[in-house]
């Protein structure tokens, strides 16, 4: 078993967050949906780290949290299952192959 909450703070660590949303559930349903808008207050940030505060299953099996985490440097972390088991996975935009850009006069 896991806590959402610590896993979501452990996740967030060293990076500052922009805004997120969680959902508890399945693929097929919603049970329940958690959200921290943009330009948070103190206090929202709070309650929605207080709603986070729950046990749940990560190992293998049925995944049952999903979610997104965008930072104010423009990366983000996504929950995603991998071979039964679920995690957090930190992304970053991926850079431009020099191929790509063309050269300016």
């Amino acid at each position: 078993m896991c806590n959402a909450k610590a896993e979501f703070i452990e996740e967030a660590e060293g990076k500052t967050v922009k805004c997120a949303m969680v959902e508890r559930g399945t693929w097929a349903r919603t049970d329940a949906e958690y959200f921290l808008p943009c330009d948070y207050t103190p206090a929202e940030y709070d309650a929605f780290l207080q709603s986070l505060d729950f046990e749940y299953d990560h190992g293998y099996g049925t995944q049952e949290l999903f979610g997104t985490i965008w930072y104010t440097d423009g990366t983000w972390s996504e929950r995603y299952e991998y071979d039964g088991a679920e995690e957090w996975q930190h992304r970053t935009v991926p850079v431009v192959p020099p191929e790509l850009i063309r050269a300016t006069p």
